[in-house]
């Protein structure tokens, strides 16, 4: 087992990682209400499959209030409850009323101020109030609060948003214009597999694609961040090209990447050999240089990011160009991650064991926290919690495959979830989570024993854990 690390002050990556997590988990229960937007764009505007004037007039009112609302309730109640949600929501159709685009970035904004408002307000009238007006001060500090987030949302919040949504729209549609989109990807790539994709999907191209489906019926924003061909043509060279472990963990990883949509399974590939970042980047550059050429874009985000969520938000007259988009991505990514392969001698670093373990060596922030004795204490094993950006994707995977790993071993006993990093509860004994959000789960479980992996489907301190548990 690896050392332990002492705490230390969480790094800017971890703090960004934190912000598009609490991004995610706005907008990740919601995502129900945003397909079910794109499919009555995809179905019934006057360019849907089938065109409907009366169905249509719902398109326009939904993605204005409904989604907002959705949002900024979510996210109040993420801080503060069902109290914290109704402040939220109360201050967003302030910004709703005081702006003229969907104020979807502004929801995420003061869906958690109100929610910190009211928590605070709370805090401080703890204990305070006279016996029999707990209802009467409950509503009323609702009502006055409300009015007036309500009125600093609709003069200040709204118009800030509208401000600062035109500069990155004008920016980012600059670069259609003049056909430089693709330049996106030297900063999608790297942030993906950082970690950070959730800030760039969630906070900046799914606002500005549900803008522009609006107005078009479509978006290619929703296509710049997710397209799963990259990840596809990585994961297919290391398949035919890669060397023992790589190679036999990239077929399994292919079916969970591809189909259902969850993109972590191949940042490991990526952090073991990071000169294949250049094959991420040309697979990134590809898909969306054929998406552009083709005039195409999906109804709404694809959440999961698989190639069902691709297809079923596919609009009329998209297909051949959205398909288009994930082949060539596809075969670029693998073409110039099977040079890299081909031409790189390293045997040890083609070793996917060894280079996670070595990846350990080099960077202290991939270290595993145990202990000081570097073995779990004699302290009864009962809860093994996964963790991960969304609570969702790696960490269910994670979950459900060490689940039956333990029930192979004949080792009961031991509950195995999957949460998101903030939600793990106390009760958990051990946290499971990727080396690179280490820092954010630092920041809120100080005291937990931290276990990092590197691959969600075969990690060397996963099988060394068992072994632990299997003696004791």
């Amino acid at each position: 087992m690896e050392n332990v690390i002492k705490a230390k002050t969480p790094s800017f990556r971890a703090r960004i990682q934190a912000v598009g997590g609490f991004l995610t988990n706005m907008v990740l229960p919601n995502i129900g209400a945003f397909i079910a937007w794109g499919l009555l764009t995809a179905l019934f505007i006057p360019s849907g499959w089938f065109p409907n004037e009366n169905l249509a007039s719902i398109v326009d009112p939904a993605i204005k209030y409904l989604l907002p609302l959705l949002l900024a309730s979510t996210g109040g109640r993420m801080v503060a409850g069902q109290r914290g949600a109704v402040m939220g929501t109360i201050g967003a159709i302030g910004l709703i009323v005081g702006s003229d685009i969907p104020m979807f970035l502004g929801a995420m904004i003061i869906g958690p101020l109100g929610g910190w408002l009211i928590k605070k307000f709370d805090k401080l009238i703890d204990g305070k109030i006279p016996a029999g007006f707990e209802m009467i001060v409950n509503n009323f500090s609702i009502g006055i609060l409300g009015f007036f987030l309500m009125i600093f949302s609709f003069y200040f919040i709204g118009p800030v948003i509208e401000a600062a949504n035109n500069v990155v729209s004008s920016a980012i549609k600059s670069l259609v214009d003049t056909g430089y989109l693709p330049l996106l990807s030297l900063i999608n790539e790297p942030a993906k597999v950082l970690f950070l994709n959730n800030v760039i999907d969630q906070g900046i191209y799914y606002p500005l694609g549900m803008q522009e489906t609006l107005e078009a019926g479509k978006s290619i924003y929703f296509t710049v961040a997710s397209n799963p061909g990259p990840g596809l043509g990585l994961l297919l060279a290391f398949s035919f090209f890669g060397k023992k472990a790589a190679k036999r963990t990239a077929p399994g990883a292919i079916i969970i990447h591809f189909f259902g949509g969850i993109h972590e399974l191949y940042f490991p590939y990526v952090l073991m050999k990071p000169l294949t970042i250049l094959a991420m980047i040309a697979g990134g550059m590809s898909g969306i240089t054929t998406f552009y050429l083709f005039d195409a874009g999906l109804v709404a985000g694809p959440s999961p990011g698989s190639i069902i969520s691709y297809l079923a938000l596919t609009p009329k007259g998209n297909f051949l160009g959205i398909i288009s988009g994930v082949i060539v991505a596809a075969v670029v990514s693998f073409i110039v991650t099977a040079i890299i392969l081909k031409f790189d001698k390293k045997t040890d670093e083609e070793d996917f064991t060894s280079s996670i373990e070595k990846s350990k060596a080099m960077k202290s922030e991939g270290k595993q926290i145990l202990n000081p004795s570097n073995e779990l204490s004699n302290t009864k094993i009962s809860k093994i919690s996964f963790a991960c950006d969304a609570g969702a994707g790696s960490s269910a995977l994670g979950a459900t495959t060490y689940r039956k790993r333990l029930q192979k071993a004949n080792i009961d006993g031991i509950e195995v979830k999957h949460y998101r990093i903030e939600d793990v509860p106390e009760d958990t004994d051990i946290i499971v989570v990727h080396k690179d959000l280490l820092e954010r789960a630092r920041l809120s479980h100080k005291n937990k024993r931290i276990i990092t992996i590197e691959n969600y489907i075969e990690d060397p301190n996963l099988l060394k854990l068992i072994d632990e548990l299997g003696k004791r």
